[in-house]
Formats: structure tokens, sequence, C-alpha cells
């Protein structure tokens, strides 16, 4: 099926080790009714505030319809922008909006069911009437949530589809759409989209659409810094050598016997092991497209501060940010935030990767040296007191 409703407290309209067995990167799946009475977070004036503000990544794109010319304006955006915008064919994007905004984060928790540092970010668009971004395809799982409005879909989910891009335009525009389905969703509906599908949304009356992205790094990213990470843990003294060298070699002639050497010199990186490999990994995926830098607090809590907040019903939560994922080996468990690597049990290391609040009880249940490792995290801002 490609179509379903969800039952009550069912996201996906079937249990999630289903939906990743069948769909998971496999196929699109529209789940009616995912979340029933659904209410956009955020509104259109907030999220036109937001992409105005320094900082935040956000894109205004014009469609003119007669001409079939596109416009894009990156932000921040200023103010008088929207005052000067037709009454329709115009769509506006901004990314990150978890990291900005209280209300659109906790929709995060609905997608619990997929590794936390797997998940990038929630962009939010508000179209005007006929508002798009053209027919397009994405390199990442995304699920799209109708907040406001409704939106019209199509997508090309055939075999083989063409992917070729117009060459006039600024955005990565499909030459060639054909799509196979195609269905008009309403708040509280979601469409899951797997990497290489193409599709296009189309805004029928004023409609807001939250984006929940799950963008993956390409291979070409994997090697670079995978690479990055070795060549920093070789000693200079270790080059190419040749002391084998004959007169054939020496009139500029790369031969086997070149190549051999290249291949040799290059072992260590086809040699790392799984712990080498599990700490660049972990490393690399929590600083993945980082939207900006934690900084501390200007008065970080000292440890006594820290539990009489607590104690007072305060929580610590981890910075909007912040991205985790934990690694164990050999008993050890290391937690990785935004590429930095912490000793931690599995115990803490689980509870900060979900996002989970800190509160007094789960304090007191930590050891010594795990609440150490609390402090020290609420002293560089990377845990945050919310208030009691």
């Amino acid at each position: 099926m490609i179509e379903i409703t969800a039952g009550a407290g069912q996201l996906l309209g079937m249990p999630p080790e289903d939906f990743l067995r069948d769909y998971w990167q496999k196929r699109p799946l529209l789940i009616r009714g995912a979340l029933p009475d659904f209410t956009s977070p955020i509104s259109p004036d907030e999220l036109a505030g937001l992409s105005c503000e320094e900082g935040t990544l956000s894109r205004l794109i014009v469609h003119d319809a007669a001409s079939d010319e596109w416009q894009v304006r990156s932000g921040p955006l200023p103010e008088n922008v929207f005052a000067n915008l037709p009454e329709r064919d115009w769509t506006l994007l901004v990314q990150d909006v978890d990291k900005w905004d209280e209300d659109v984060a906790p929709l995060l928790a609905h997608f619990r069911f997929l590794p936390g540092w797997r998940v990038d970010d929630i962009m939010v668009s508000f179209a005007a009437p006929e508002g798009s971004v053209g027919a397009h395809v994405d390199q990442y799982d995304v699920f799209l949530i109708q907040g406001l409005g409704r939106r019209q879909w199509q997508i090309d989910a055939g075999k083989n589809p063409q992917q070729d891009f117009r060459e006039d335009v600024e955005l990565k525009l499909l030459r060639q759409f054909t799509p196979t389905h195609e269905w008009v969703l309403e708040p509280g509906d979601m469409l899951y989209l797997p990497p290489g599908v193409p599709h296009h949304g189309v805004a029928l009356d004023p409609c807001l659409t939250l984006s929940v992205g799950m963008r993956a790094p390409s291979h070409a990213e994997l090697l670079v810094d995978l690479a990055d990470t070795l060549a920093e843990r070789l000693p200079e003294s270790l080059r190419y050598h040749d002391p084998d060298l004959d007169l054939a070699s020496a009139d500029g002639r790369i031969d086997a016997a070149v190549l051999r050497r290249a291949r040799a010199a290059l072992a260590s990186f086809q040699q790392i092991d799984d712990a080498a490999l599990a700490d660049w990994f972990a490393a690399f995926v929590t600083r993945y497209r980082s939207a900006g830098q934690i900084m501390p607090p200007p008065r970080p809590p000292s440890p006594a501060q820290l539990e009489k907040r607590l104690h007072a019903g305060a929580g610590l939560h981890l910075h909007p940010l912040a991205r985790c994922a934990w690694h164990a080996e050999a008993g050890a468990v290391a937690l990785y935030i935004d590429g930095e690597r912490f000793a931690s049990s599995q115990h803490l290391a689980q509870h900060l990767s979900q996002r989970q609040t800190i509160d007094a009880g789960f304090y007191a249940q930590l050891a010594p040296d795990e609440r150490e490792r609390v402090q020290q995290l609420a002293k560089r801002g990377i845990l945050a007191l919310s208030h009691a």
C-alpha cells in the first residue's frame, strides 16, 4: 500500500518496525490523520519573523507562472519584503526551525523510532496560493506534515524516474516530471518520501508545511572527513618511498611498481579497526551540518546551585543545537556531543541521546562521576536549566 489511514496513536499507521521493514528508504507512504486534530505549532507571521533574524537559514522563492521564471532570495530577509509580494506563486522556507522555536521542537519526539543523530532538522515552509518550489528530488528521507491549509502533492514512484535538471534556474528543478500519484493533504496528514523520489507540492490555499528531514552525508563527505581524521594521526615521517627504484621507473612513467608503492602508502586508511571507525563516525555525525556553535552561559551554575534548582523543580535539557550519539566498546561507553567525546554510562548516554530532561529524580540516581559529567555539560552550555 502507498496510502493508509492512521489509527489512534499511530503516527505511521502501523508499528514502527513494520514501517522500517517495508517503507524506510524503499517506497513512499501517505498517512492520513497521522497527527489527528493537528494545529501548527508556528504561524505564518512567526515564520516570517524568524526568516528576518540573523543566523537563520531562509529562502524566498517567487515563481512567474507566465514566463516560468524563478527568483530565489536568501535570508536573513528584510521585514519590508513581505509587503511587496504578490498574492500568489511564492514560498518562504526556513531551515532548522526546531533549533529556534521551542513549540516546534517537540514534534521530533514523534520520530524517536529513528536514531536521534539521524534526524537533521524541521524545515517549515509557508506558501501563498499556487506557491511551489517546483518539481525536484531530494537525496534524503523526509516526512512532510501538513500544518495549515491544503497542499497538492504529486510524486513519481515509478522505476528509474528522470532526474535531469534544468539549467536555466538557480534551483535544482527537474527537466521532466511525470507523476504517478497525486493527493491533497490537509492538516495532520503526513507524506513520507525516501531519497530519490521526484515530487512537486503546490499550495491550493495559504498553507504551511513542516518537513522533518533526515539528511545523510554523501560517500564523498564521509571519505573526506575520514581521510582528514586519519591524516592528523599519521607521523610526518611516514612517506611514499621507493628504495627499489629501477631505471625503467626513473623516466617519469607510472608503472605497476609505482602503483603498488602508492597502495602501500595508503594502507593505514584501509586498516582502520572498528573502535577507531566508531570513534570517527560518532564524532562526524554529531557535528554534521551543524546549525551553529553552543556558547557557555555568562554565569554557569555551581554544582550546589545546580542541585538546588533541580530540587526546586527545574530540569536540565539539551541545547537545541546539540546533536548526540553514543558508542560502547569493551564495556566502556563514550558519549559524543557535537563531535566531542565524553566518558559516560550507558544510562546517561541513552537518556541524553533521546533528548530527555534530567530532573531531580534522575540526577539523584546518577553516580558521582556522572553528576560531574552533567555539571561539566551545564557549565559548557550543552545542558541548560529550564525554569522551575
